[in-house]
């Protein structure tokens, strides 16, 4: 009996020991040195890949934001947000959920639609998009053509919170920024041009533009 005890105090004293030795490794050590080198390798990505404007931090480049004119009605949840067309426009988004925090982020929970390609809902949503993005980006002298409005204008990505939008809707939009901030065509393109990223490693993926970026730099520009 005496030996049963004894071996029941030993195990249990090794199980105890095992317990506190892998908490300090696994839960304290292991989570600082992780941190500890990310910091030092990877101190934008490992802090949400911020990106500063002013020096104030401004959003991050892997969500999307939107540029909405303010509400007639912020009471009003009803009231269809309006796009500012002074800026460039980010995809359409259409997640699972709303963010009443910041209205910056409209989305809070990432997801898509599930709308299957034949969805009624969907197919009124894409046509409605095309349209939109046709009468908004035509101007005096620019007249989109709806064979040339890309899929990522009238669609959203998979996770709903996509920050770029390819070169071709980019493009698209140059005449009406120039035309709103009563800029010259081709100082748009140049920034257009200066914001759009390539393949990673130069085959993977499609070149995209950050919308946020753009955004920025065209601000800056406005200023000069």
């Amino acid at each position: 009996m005496n030996n049963s005890v004894g071996n029941t105090a030993r195990l249990l004293g090794a199980g105890l020991r095992a317990l506190l030795v892998l908490t300090l490794v696994c839960g304290v050590i292991y989570p600082l040195v992780v941190t500890g080198i990310a910091q030092v390798a990877f101190s934008n990505k490992a802090n949400g890949s911020e990106i500063k404007s002013g020096g104030k931090v401004v959003g991050s480049e892997l969500i999307g934001q939107t540029y909405n004119l303010p509400k007639k009605d912020p009471n009003n949840a009803e009231e269809a947000a309006q796009p500012d067309l002074k800026w460039f426009q980010p995809r359409p988004s259409n997640g699972l959920g709303a963010n009443s925090i910041n209205t910056q982020y409209q989305l809070i929970i990432s997801g898509a639609t599930n709308l299957s390609g034949d969805n009624e809902k969907l197919i009124q949503q894409v046509k409605d998009a095309k349209a939109a993005v046709v009468k908004d980006n035509s101007t005096a002298d620019y007249q989109v053509n709806p064979a040339d409005v890309p899929a990522d204008a009238v669609t959203s990505s998979g996770s709903g919170l996509d920050p770029q939008i390819s070169p071709e809707y980019a493009k698209i939009q140059v005449h009406r920024v120039a035309e709103q901030n009563h800029l010259d065509v081709k100082q748009v393109e140049k920034l257009v041009t200066d914001n759009t990223s390539g393949r990673i490693l130069g085959f993977m993926g499609e070149p995209g533009v950050n919308v946020l970026k753009l955004n920025i730099a065209l601000k800056e520009l406005t200023q000069k």
